[in-house]
């Protein structure tokens, strides 16, 4: 059965007049009357009391009523959902995020986001920490994806704590335990890596009162770190995700006391965003939360 039937039917019983109905409706009184008589036909028993008083609901009409009004509202809710999948044709989502997470995370976000939205262009700019903030705040991004860090007033959606980890030359005695003590790194040549990864690394010295020997005139990419430990030329902390999949010859341990960086979404506003936006965090959520459970 139409649901524009049910709809009018409800309009006829709210305002108790075919007459005031059809003219909210944009219809005439007469087919609004063929309609309701052929909606009674189609159910098989009659819904409607019409007599000079106006129009009211049968016994068994307002048994209905309920179902009715929840069949009415869940077409509105699919109508409205229709309309916005539409309106995501033609649009696009502005994605910032660490190399790391453009290596191991975006590809399947992006192939799985584009098999249900083909029409929806997605445009992606690798950057160091500071770059995600303020491509955030310089509206040159819809949403970043980067480290939990105090950079103003932004929506926060978080995805993962990725562990710290210590990285020691192969043969490094500090390196036989299960884990690395951080306080170890007091006094030690420290190779910091770049793209403000320092941020997450000193706050974990700070915690600690830990004061390493930080090369000042050192700040490379993850592989360059990693040679240069594997070199013994010193050590240096890196996440979990930016190891995914390496086999450097270099010793990865837990730090102890744990840390982690906390890794999520920042947008400007959950309330404000697009619906193509949102699609693409909820994708996000969902397949990040599947490839760490």
């Amino acid at each position: 059965m139409e649901t524009k039937k049910w709809e009018a039917l409800l309009a006829a019983v709210e305002l108790g007049s075919f007459t005031r109905a059809a003219a909210r409706l944009g219809a005439t009184q007469s087919g609004l009357t063929h309609m309701m008589n052929g909606l009674e036909r189609e159910v098989g028993f009659p819904l409607l009391l019409r007599d000079r008083y106006g129009v009211r609901l049968t016994a068994a009409g307002e048994r209905l009523l309920p179902a009715i009004r929840e069949l009415v509202e869940a077409n509105r809710r699919l109508e409205g959902q229709i309309a916005a999948q539409g309106s995501l044709k033609r649009e696009s989502v502005r994605v910032a995020a660490y190399s790391s997470i453009c290596m191991h995370w975006l590809p399947t976000i992006v192939q799985q986001f584009r098999w249900e939205f083909p029409d929806v262009s997605v445009d992606i700019r690798m950057g160091s920490v500071d770059e995600m903030y303020r491509w955030i705040r310089e509206d040159k991004v819809d949403l970043s994806f980067a480290s939990r860090q105090d950079r103003g007033r932004y929506d926060w959606v978080p995805l993962w704590d990725d562990p710290l980890l210590a990285i020691l030359p192969p043969d490094d005695p500090a390196g036989e335990g299960a884990s690395f003590p951080v306080e170890a790194f007091g006094g030690r040549e420290f190779l910091m890596p770049s793209l403000g990864f320092d941020l997450d690394i000193l706050g974990v010295f700070e915690a600690q009162l830990v004061r390493p020997d930080i090369r000042s005139n050192t700040a490379v990419e993850d592989a360059a770190i990693l040679s240069m430990v594997e070199h013994g030329l010193g050590v240096s902390i890196l996440s979990q995700l930016v190891l995914q999949g390496r086999r450097d010859n270099v010793r990865a341990l837990p730090l102890d006391p744990p840390a982690s960086r906390h890794i999520g979404i920042a947008v400007p506003s959950l309330a404000e965003a697009t619906p193509v936006v949102g699609q693409f965090i909820e994708y996000s959520k969902r397949i990040v939360d599947g490839m760490h459970r």
